[in-house]
């Protein structure tokens, strides 16, 4: 017997939510790499677009983005703006894309990160709040994309292995074909 839990992925996506949150609040400002610093309303954002896909993906994507925004001294609306269409691009194949696909979830994300974090900082430029290009790609853009994928790897792992494997309830014996398989008549 399959359970339907239609409150799984509001929960998923609160406690989601709360952990990234207090992490870029508390976490992200201490670990650095040169300049870059680990971004987890991008983290965020890509683990509800790549597990709820479409609307949720990019709703979560403007709000991760407009949190960030303001906690950052960056313009506000340019990470509200990447994470936007980052998630969009991320969610358009649809949910689930995390489960039992841990080598692609990490791939996309790391292309994601890199392009967000390349238009984010190319921006801080323009606006006057980055030294050169050098300073730009080199000690900004590529840590702060090292840093976010390496902060991923936990939120991947979780969602790709141990999420996917179910709650337990009925989901290892439809697996397996139930009480009355072809194995056992």
């Amino acid at each position: 017997m399959l359970v339907a839990d239609k409150n799984r992925d509001v929960r998923t996506c609160v406690v989601l939510a709360i952990v990234c949150a207090v992490a870029q609040l508390a976490l992200a400002p201490n670990v650095g790499l040169g300049n870059g610093r680990a971004n987890f309303a991008l983290v965020f954002s890509s683990c509800v677009a790549l597990l709820m896909g479409g609307r949720r993906g990019v709703v979560a994507g403007f709000v991760a983005g407009l949190f960030f925004d303001l906690s950052t001294t960056g313009p506000v609306g340019l990470m509200a703006f990447c994470l936007t269409v980052s998630s969009y691009v991320l969610g358009l194949e649809g949910r689930d894309r995390m489960s039992g696909d841990l080598g692609a979830s990490v791939a996309l994300f790391s292309a994601s990160a890199l392009a967000v974090s390349l238009v984010y900082h190319l921006a801080m430029l323009l606006v006057g709040q980055a030294d050169s290009v050098v300073d730009v790609l080199f000690l900004r853009t590529l840590p702060t994309a090292a840093l976010s994928v390496v902060f991923f790897l936990p939120f991947a792992y979780y969602f790709s292995r141990v999420r996917s494997s179910g709650s337990g309830l009925g989901s290892s014996r439809a697996a397996r074909g139930g009480h009355f398989s072809k194995k056992g008549l």
